[in-house]
Parts: C-alpha cells; sequence; structure tokens
C-alpha cells in the first residue's frame, strides 16, 4: 500500500542544474513507497539572461524519472496558460504533500503561483532549501529586495522546511524569521549513477600526458574561489608543477575576464586547461576518473553537488572549511579542509596530496537514506 501522494516542484531539464538531478534523483527515490508526481518549471527566464545559455534545451543527461512518476514539464515564468494546466494536474493527482524546491528567486512567482492553487488543493506544504541566497541576486539591490520579499510571502503558513544542513537551518531560521525547530535537517544523498573509468583511459581519452591531475569542476562564479586555486597551483614547487595538470572544467558564469587574464598572465599557463562548458553525462566520468585531487575552494557555499560526485569516485577533495561544506564533508575521510581565500593552504593540501595519493570509501548517504529521512517527515504531517 502507498504511503501517500507526493508532488515534487522543481526545474526541468530544459535549464539542467544540480537541482534537476537532485530533483529526480528524490522522485525517483520517494516514488518506492508512495505515488509521486512531479510538476517541472520548464521556462524559468528569457533564455538571453541565463549564464549557461549555451546549454539550455541540450540533452546533456540520460537521467530520468521514474516511470511510474507522473511528470507535467512543464509551467513557463511567462505563461499563464501553463499554470493553468499545472493546475489541472494536480487537481488530477491529489497530492496529500506537495514539495517546493528553492534555490532561486527568479522562479519565486511560479513558487507563490503553487501556493496560491494549494489554496483549492489542500495539500501539507513543504519547501526545501538548496540555497539561502544566491549571491549573485544578493548583490543586485532590486533582486535583493524582491528575493527577501518574496521569500518571507512563500514561507508564511508552510507546513514544514527542509535544509542538508545544521548550517544552513540557522541561516534560513534567520533571514526568513522562522522558528528553527521546525526546520528539518536532510543530508544531500550522494550523486552515485556516474560508472568509473580506467584512469589511465580516462587520462588518454582527455589527451593528458602528466601523472597528477588537480581537478576543478562545475560552473564557474566568483564565489567558487577558481582564482584562488590558481595561484595556489603557481606556488607549487616545480618538480610537482612538472608532473602535475590543473584541469578547470565547467560554463563560465561570472569575471570571464578576471579569470581568462589570470591563466594567460600564469607562467604555467601550458600546464592549465580551461574547458569553458557545460559538461553532459556521458563525459563527466572522464575528468573524475582522470582526476587525483579535486579542488573546491569556495568562500561560501550551502552544498556541493561536485562534491556529493567526488566522494563517489572516491577522490580526495580539498575544500573550504566554510557553511554547510562542514558538515557535509565531515564524514568522508578524503576531506582535506583548508580555510577560505587561502592560496597557501591550497597549495600546501595539493603538496600533502601529492605525496600519499589514495583513494577512500564514499560515505553512506544514499537515496534509500533520505528516504528513510523523508518518510518519516511524511508521516508526520499527514
Amino acid at each position: 500500500m502507498r504511503s501517500a501522494s507526493i508532488c515534487i516542484v522543481g526545474p526541468s531539464k530544459r535549464f539542467t542544474s544540480g537541482i534537476s538531478y537532485y530533483t529526480i534523483g528524490l522522485a525517483n527515490a520517494l516514488s518506492s513507497r508512495n505515488d509521486v508526481s512531479v510538476v517541472c518549471f520548464r521556462n524559468l527566464l528569457p533564455k538571453i539572461l541565463f549564464p549557461g545559455r549555451a546549454h539550455v534545451g541540450r540533452n546533456v543527461t540520460d537521467t530520468e524519472f521514474a516511470q511510474d512518476a507522473a511528470v507535467f514539464d512543464g509551467m513557463d515564468y511567462n505563461n499563464p496558460l501553463t499554470w493553468w494546466r499545472a493546475y489541472k494536474f494536480f487537481r488530477k493527482r491529489h497530492p496529500n504533500v506537495i514539495i517546493l524546491q528553492w534555490w532561486t528567486s527568479s522562479v519565486a512567482h511560479l513558487h507563490l503561483i503553487v501556493k496560491m492553487m494549494n489554496l483549492f488543493l489542500g495539500a501539507r506544504l513543504v519547501i526545501e532549501f538548496h540555497e539561502v541566497v544566491d549571491p549573485l541576486e544578493e548583490s543586485i539591490l532590486p533582486i535583493r529586495w524582491y528575493s527577501r520579499t518574496a521569500g518571507r510571502l512563500l514561507r508564511r503558513d508552510v507546513d514544514s522546511y527542509i535544509t542538508h544542513s545544521s548550517s544552513d537551518q540557522e541561516l534560513v531560521a534567520e533571514r526568513y524569521h522562522i522558528n528553527p525547530d521546525t526546520i528539518r535537517v536532510i543530508p544531500h544523498a550522494l550523486y552515485d549513477q556516474y560508472p568509473r573509468i580506467d584512469k589511465i583511459d580516462a587520462k588518454k581519452k582527455l589527451s593528458i600526458k602528466e601523472e597528477f591531475i588537480i581537478l576543478s569542476f562545475g560552473l564557474i562564479r566568483k564565489y567558487k574561489g577558481v582564482t584562488y586555486l590558481i595561484s595556489a597551483f603557481e606556488e607549487l614547487p616545480d618538480e610537482i608543477i612538472g608532473n602535475s595538470r590543473l584541469l578547470i572544467v565547467g560554463e563560465i558564469w561570472e569575471e570571464r575576464q578576471v579569470l581568462m587574464h589570470q591563466i594567460n598572465a600564469s607562467r604555467y599557463k601550458d600546464k592549465i586547461t580551461l574547458i569553458d562548458e557545460y559538461i553532459p553525462d556521458d563525459r563527466l566520468p572522464l575528468y573524475f576518473s582522470a582526476a587525483d585531487t579535486v579542488v573546491l575552494p569556495y568562500t561560501r557555499a550551502s552544498q556541493s553537488g561536485i562534491a556529493h560526485i567526488a566522494m563517489c569516485f572516491g577522490t580526495p577533495i580539498i575544500v573550504s572549511k566554510v557553511g554547510g561544506l562542514i558538515e557535509s564533508m565531515a564524514d568522508y575521510d578524503g576531506t582535506v579542509f583548508v580555510p577560505p581565500c587561502d592560496a597557501s593552504a591550497i597549495t600546501r593540501a595539493i603538496e600533502d596530496q601529492y605525496k600519499i595519493p589514495k583513494l577512500f570509501n564514499p560515505p553512506r548517504r544514499r537515496w534509500n537514506d533520505t528516504t528513510v529521512m523523508y518518510q518519516e517527515l511524511i508521516d508526520g504531517l499527514i
């Protein structure tokens, strides 16, 4: 017997992001015990305003919703007709619980529309916070005002809230004036769907001859701290530099000129490879299988999907000791914490990894574990 009827609301694969993968993973995990449906936000904003517009609409992943999950794809930011169709979908599915995925205020009005629909649906409403606030949105005054206002309207009269760490629990409670006791912490499951490839074969396919590979992966934004990694790489001893390659892989969203100037001005630019594109799923295992260490020099962070991939490959991870990363990375033996914005500390950590290469077992943080914690919450709500 199915426990509940659940509808998850999140982004579609048209604007593919880490939240798209998470929405699919959560829906598939919960479908083992519940009737699960999904309402996708399809067009999130005008394509020209999206920093990653080059991959919008591209088929970059084979990850799909389970066959028994009904999917409405989807609600567009600018098309009220799709909102009406979504409402009819909700009415047909009769959800007991609606789970809203929150990661950016650019879709806040769609969240608020779903919340208004729920006045007629009567489902329990849950908000899952993947970000407390987007740093770019926070830096632009009108967007910051809109984000805070929309966020506070959305969080009112909600039955439960979810974050992925105690750190985010405190930040969400403070920003949106929510009682911390009403916020449930459910750790982020690992992305374990990618196969490991033989290291030699992976390097050969990537045309890499160096023995020691340092990988920076994911969207390149200011808070990702890639500039600190480049500075750290330049300070490595000559014997390590000669045997190493720095791979910077991911779409550049912010500070393109700053990053390009730093690479071109580096005395070791021939040892730095920049791949400025969104990497589809079929190529992602090449980079993680080739890597000897993954470096995440974030200046701030709630979670990191890249870390949740790297842990499944058993790769050592050098990561800034900030935000939710402190909690989510603490149980992985391959974690090396460094202070944020400290290139020298990154250099020392890379040197240590060079001397003692090793693979580690990923922590037990599977989707089944997420399902158990989510199910406790859902059963309590209904």
